[in-house]
């Protein structure tokens, strides 16, 4: 595991004693929800409890500081591709001669974004089950 984001993922802070209870009050179908992503990530229903609410408060937030510049600029590569589309679509009425080269480009560009965001998401998604486990 030579990948240094993966090596900070797997670090684990040292256990503490945990001493003090927090009720939730769920309905039925609430906590089988819980229950569920709990079972889903691995999760004990205290641990997934503690991990959600430790990131809802920003203790021990989702996203790090180099995972917003990732989406800031995942985030201008869609838009980048947006004005192309709507440009391309936009065009369409007039038959331009050229545009079958400019399409090609364009939707070069959009494979070239979903790619990297499907390729982001799927890290993210891992992480989180890490993260939330990292929590105990």
């Amino acid at each position: 595991m030579s990948d240094p984001v993966q090596k900070l993922m797997m670090s684990h802070r040292p256990r503490i004693p945990k001493s003090k209870v927090v009720h939730v009050r769920l309905d039925p179908a609430e906590r089988t929800r819980v229950e569920t992503a709990a079972r889903d990530a691995g999760m004990t229903l205290s641990a997934f409890m503690r991990s959600l609410t430790l990131e809802g408060a920003g203790v021990c937030p989702f996203f790090a500081e180099v995972d917003h510049l990732l989406l800031r600029e995942l985030l201008a590569d869609l838009k980048s591709v947006r004005a192309g589309l709507q440009l391309l679509l936009r065009s369409e009425p007039r038959g331009d001669a050229g545009r079958p080269a400019y399409e090609q480009a364009v939707m070069e560009d959009t494979q070239r974004v979903v790619a990297a965001l499907c390729v982001e998401i799927s890290f993210f998604e891992k992480r989180a089950v890490q993260r939330r486990r990292e929590v105990l």
